[in-house]
């Protein structure tokens, strides 16, 4: 059984630890050194209660992180408060199970709840796998960018992926953060 939840800072080693062989082995990560556990933590820190970051565990409350997810702002100038970009991490060995499809869903449904009205992620080319996962829960491809990374001795491509996870309403209310919302499965 797959329980998902919040991420807390002692699950900052084990999300190193699932993120590094994306930085060093592929080109799914555009970073070049793996972040360690305290950068993994000030990452998370400083979504300033406002943007989640979930993990998958291999059971109830104390069980072993399997996979992450999180969303983080999408840009820096004020009119795009309403957008964040995410991101979905699975561990090697549990890739295929459908736990990234569950931990995403959870998300996206939490993303809705605080309001947000866009989500976008942006997926090294090819990727058949994240495409699948996106594309599964709301995301349509919404462009590409050609040979916008170079690395492993090659140049890669990006997509943008996009969901809308609220009507565009005018105004906009402000996204409320995931410290009062938590968790949310709809």
């Amino acid at each position: 059984m797959i329980a998902i939840r919040a991420a807390r800072p002692e699950d900052a080693a084990t999300i190193a630890a699932i993120y590094a062989p994306y930085v060093l082995t592929g080109t799914v990560s555009f970073e070049t050194d793996a972040p360690d556990a305290d950068s993994m933590r000030e990452r998370m820190a400083a979504s300033a209660g406002l943007y989640p970051w979930l993990v998958a565990t291999n059971g109830d409350e104390q069980g072993g992180v399997l996979a992450y997810a999180y969303a983080t702002r999408f840009r820096d100038r004020p009119a795009y408060r309403y957008i964040v970009e995410t991101s979905l991490y699975v561990g090697g060995g549990t890739q295929g199970q459908g736990i990234g499809r569950l931990l995403y869903e959870a998300l996206i449904d939490t993303l809705r709840a605080q309001g947000f009205t866009q989500a976008v992620s942006v997926v090294a080319l090819p990727n058949d796998a994240s495409i699948k996962v996106h594309e599964g829960v709301g995301f349509r491809r919404a462009g590409v960018l050609r040979e916008m990374g170079y690395k492993q001795g090659r140049w890669v491509d990006v997509g943008f992926w996009q969901n809308e996870l609220n009507p565009s309403t005018m105004p906009p209310p402000e996204p409320r953060p995931f410290s009062e919302i938590g968790l949310i499965r709809a």
